[in-house]
C-alpha cells in the first residue's frame, strides 16, 4: 500500500490566480507583460499579453516558463549555469525545445510536488522574477 498521498494537480482556476496575480504587480510597477502558466507536463494552461507588451514577450515568458519546469528552478538561479564554462553551458542549443535563462520564470510546487510554472517576460529580468514570485506567493 502507497503513503504517497496524492496532490492536486494545477487547475485552471490556480492558472487564472496566477496571472492575475503577476499582470496585479506588474501594473502596479508601471510595467506591461506577458504572462504564460504550464501544468506539470509543459502544456499551456493560461497565456496573457497585454495590449502594449513587447510582441516578443509572449515567446520569453513562455520559454521562461517551460525553463523552470524542465529544470524545476527559478530561471534566476540559472544564469550563471550557462555562461561559459558552466554546468549547462550547451545545454540551450543541445535541445530542440527552446530553453531560456533569463529571469522571470518560476516553479510551482504543491505540497512540496512539481505541478507546474509560470514565467513572466516583458519587464527587466529582476522585475520579471518578482512578478512571478508574487504570483506564485498568491497561489499558497
Amino acid at each position: 500500500m502507497s503513503t504517497t498521498a496524492a496532490v492536486a494537480p494545477l487547475t485552471t482556476q490556480d492558472a487564472e490566480t496566477l496571472v492575475t496575480a503577476a499582470r496585479t504587480a506588474a501594473e502596479a510597477a508601471g510595467v506591461t507583460v506577458s504572462v504564460t502558466v504550464l501544468d506539470a507536463g509543459g502544456h499551456l494552461l493560461a497565456f496573457r499579453r497585454d495590449d502594449r507588451a513587447v510582441l516578443i514577450s509572449g515567446e520569453t515568458s513562455t520559454r521562461k516558463a517551460y525553463t523552470a519546469l524542465q529544470l524545476n528552478a527559478p530561471t534566476a538561479d540559472l544564469v550563471d549555469a550557462v555562461q561559459p564554462g558552466g554546468l549547462f553551458h550547451t545545454l540551450p542549443t543541445a535541445l530542440d525545445r527552446p530553453l531560456l535563462f533569463i529571469a522571470g520564470g518560476i516553479p510551482v510546487h504543491r505540497d512540496g510536488r512539481l505541478i507546474g510554472a509560470i514565467g513572466v517576460g516583458g519587464g527587466a529580468p529582476e522585475q520579471d522574477h518578482g512578478f512571478a514570485l508574487t504570483a506564485v506567493q498568491a497561489l499558497v
